[in-house]
């Protein structure tokens, strides 16, 4: 019997933005931090690198990634899972819509 067991990791939610790497994926983490002086909120992004074991991720989806042990150089965390795949436009519609190419 196994015991569910609570960790205490850390947990972000960004984008994926290249996928060309065999198991890993980068991703895009966008946070808002209140300036202390002159109280605006500023954006700021950063990329980590991520280990995607069955390499499902594609570019433009939305993930959840989890903070782990060290498994490259760069590498530190790891894709809990897909909360939005990318909604993909058909190609297809926008090459033969109503334009006939007559003049």
């Amino acid at each position: 019997m196994e015991a569910k067991v609570e960790t205490n990791r850390r947990k972000m939610t960004g984008v994926v933005v290249k996928d060309k790497m065999d198991k890993t994926v980068v991703i895009e983490v966008e946070k808002f931090l209140k300036h202390p002086k002159y109280h605006k909120y500023l954006k700021r992004k950063k990329r980590y690198k991520a280990h995607d074991d069955k390499s499902q991720c594609n570019v433009g989806d939305r993930v959840i990634i989890v903070e782990s042990r060290p498994l490259s150089k760069e590498k530190r965390w790891v894709v809990k899972g897909i909360i939005e795949k990318e909604k993909l436009m058909s190609i297809r519609e926008e090459v033969t819509g109503n334009d006939t190419g007559q003049n």
